[in-house]
């Protein structure tokens, strides 16, 4: 059977190669008892000191929605603090405690050293393509890509017949 769709699932592939990437770090985000979610805060603490939680959810890929409680369990662990910007009361900073920050430096020579297994595996031209082909791709997000024009009707409320070509608005 022809598939309908001509391209790839592209979402998919990125889905896949996110959870094949990921079963080389679970076991040492589990050892430590870290979620994915907590791992990348704590990442991304490590790199930039102290953000703010709509930083921490646009750097990590965390919708806001789950922000407020993954960083309360985080701080009632004792990973991190928050605490009010100095200047402005309405925002709200959060940092590595010590407790997070020891545990970011006991993990590090394990991530550095699954990176460089994996490196060592796949070779270093494919996982330096990869990581430029990321780059990139997230790159040229920044250029303007036009968006297909909805039809008025979905086709469950359009009733038989074939669907009208879609057009391209910009």
């Amino acid at each position: 059977m022809k598939p309908r769709i001509a391209y790839r699932n592209l979402p998919q592939l990125f889905l896949k190669a996110r959870e094949c990437l990921m079963a080389h770090f679970r076991p040492i985000l589990n050892h430590y008892g870290l979620t994915d979610q907590q791992w990348r805060i704590l990442r991304s603490l490590d790199e930039h000191d102290q953000l703010e939680p709509r930083e921490i959810c646009s750097l990590c890929q965390i919708h806001s929605a789950s922000m407020a409680g993954v960083l309360a369990r985080m701080e009632a662990l004792e990973l991190i603090q928050r605490s009010r910007v100095a200047g402005d009361q309405r925002r709200v900073g959060v940092r590595l405690a010590a407790k997070g920050d020891q545990l970011v430096r006991e993990m590090a020579p394990l991530i550095d050293l699954q990176y460089q297994l994996m490196e060592e595996a796949v070779g270093p031209d494919i996982f330096d393509d990869l990581f430029r082909s990321l780059e990139s791709f997230i790159g040229a997000q920044s250029q303007p890509v036009r968006h297909v024009e909805l039809p008025s009707t979905t086709p469950a409320t359009a009733g038989a017949g074939a669907p009208e070509k879609p057009q391209v608005f910009e």
